[in-house]
């Protein structure tokens, strides 16, 4: 049994921890010594790769580029009750993200092996930035699509345009002062749209 078949059980869980989804990012079992307490080494003590994945991982649960759960630092009154949270803290070891919301946010990031990905993903050639036929707006469109599963509050094309001008600056399409170019939002956001009628998707009773 090699390394990552040690790990198929962890392919059971739709939400991983962030320390867990940094371990299983490099091929470490977040159930083995070195995975349960590496978090609390000192970083040149961590195993490579970790500190970078779980930094990045943690900034993108932040802006949400990946959906999950943010623990926010609780601020306590003198008689133990909590009455705000620190603005924009996280308590990394107790916030969540959601599995397929992370292997989309890998995918883009070119990851397309490892724990995440027992099957090689072949990318398409339309996405490819070296095929001759690449349009950037095709792939922003298609990538948009990939990247907002969940449009939680938003409609989908609220949610996919916010997506789309956070990102414009990959696909080249800003413009000299590095806005995002309008007319490509609303048209690649249009494509992407899922539900054209409009609307916040309603929630069952």
């Amino acid at each position: 049994m090699n390394n990552l078949d040690k790990l198929d059980y962890w392919r059971l869980s739709d939400e991983l921890s962030l320390d867990q989804a940094a371990c299983l990012i490099i091929g470490i079992n977040p159930s083995s010594e070195e995975g349960a307490n590496c978090f609390d080494w000192q970083i040149h003590e961590q195993p490579f790769g970790y500190h970078a994945a779980l930094t990045a991982i943690t900034h993108a649960l932040k802006r949400g580029d990946i959906h999950g759960k943010i623990s926010q630092v609780k601020l306590y009154d003198t008689n133990g009750y909590s009455y705000d949270v620190v603005e924009d803290s996280i308590i990394v070891k107790d916030s969540t993200v959601e599995v397929e919301s992370l292997k989309t946010w890998l995918t883009l990031r070119g990851f397309k092996t490892g724990f995440f990905f027992p099957t090689p993903v072949d990318s398409a050639d339309y996405l490819d930035r070296k095929n001759p036929r690449y349009a950037p707006k095709l792939a922003m469109t298609v990538r948009a699509w990939q990247a907002v599963t969940n449009a939680g509050n938003r409609s989908p094309k609220q949610a996919l345009e916010k997506w789309i001008r956070e990102h414009a600056a990959e696909f080249g399409l800003v413009d000299d002062d590095g806005n995002p170019v309008q007319n490509a939002v609303e048209e690649c956001g249009k494509v992407a749209n899922w539900s054209p009628g409009g609307g916040v998707p309603k929630s069952s009773a």
